[in-house]
């Protein structure tokens, strides 16, 4: 009589699907765990919102002397300029030939924008014209001046940093589609501290006396077209 052995079978599927199932779970948690990390760490290095940013104005206004009117209309054309000034970047530069801007600060319009406005009212300071007009704005002009700017900026290849402004002009006899005068005009300002807040304030010194030097420039190309000494 040989001895019976009962056999116990054990079924490992409801194991297999516990382990399973924690495997899912571990994975979420996994993904879950990296998904807020990432936004985490988006906001971590997100830009700086738009209201740390400092917004500069360039408003000088040079005292001008009044000077005899005389019986004409200058236009004043929309600045323009040349590339790397033709946004509201406050530029810098450390080395040559390289332009830099500043993160967390910019001229609240661009620099071409802001130096029309103040070259217009700088000429009716001077009270050289009958009128001083907007270019396109419909208004016949016997004269229209002008400009662009072919940099500001500020330099810190020099101690102190400064600010540099060079600007271009021509002068033109509307009904005659001629130039009637060129000139270039550079100023620079030392900076009182090595930031943009000193080379904004320098910037001003420098545009207010390129400002009266435009001025000047207008009033003696103007006397020169009315006592016929410019040539074509």
């Amino acid at each position: 009589m040989r001895d019976s052995c009962d056999v116990v079978t054990i079924d490992s599927r409801p194991s297999r699907a516990r382990e399973s199932t924690r495997r899912e779970g571990t994975r979420r948690a996994v993904i879950v765990a990296a998904w807020s990390l990432l936004v985490s760490g988006c906001r971590v290095w997100s830009p700086a919102p738009a209201g740390d940013v400092s917004l500069h104005l360039l408003d000088a206004r040079p005292a001008m002397a009044t000077t005899a009117r005389r019986d004409q209309v200058l236009a004043v054309g929309s600045p323009r300029a040349a590339p790397g000034y033709d946004s509201a970047a406050i530029v810098y530069v450390q080395q040559a030939h390289a332009l830099d801007h500043y993160a967390t600060h910019r001229w609240v319009d661009t620099p071409a924008r802001m130096l029309g406005q103040l070259l217009t009212r700088t000429l009716e300071d001077a009270g050289s014209f009958r009128a001083v007009v907007h270019a396109g704005g419909g208004l016949q002009a016997d004269l229209r001046l002008d400009t662009e700017i072919v940099l500001l900026r500020q330099s810190f290849l020099t101690r102190p940093s400064r600010a540099e402004l060079t600007l271009r002009a021509q002068l033109v006899d509307v009904a005659a589609r001629r130039v009637l005068a060129t000139r270039t005009i550079e100023a620079v300002q030392e900076a009182t501290s090595e930031d943009a807040a000193g080379g904004v304030a320098a910037a001003n010194v420098a545009a207010s006396r390129a400002l009266a030097q435009l001025a000047a420039f207008c009033v003696e190309a103007a006397s020169d077209v009315r006592a016929g000494s410019v040539r074509p």
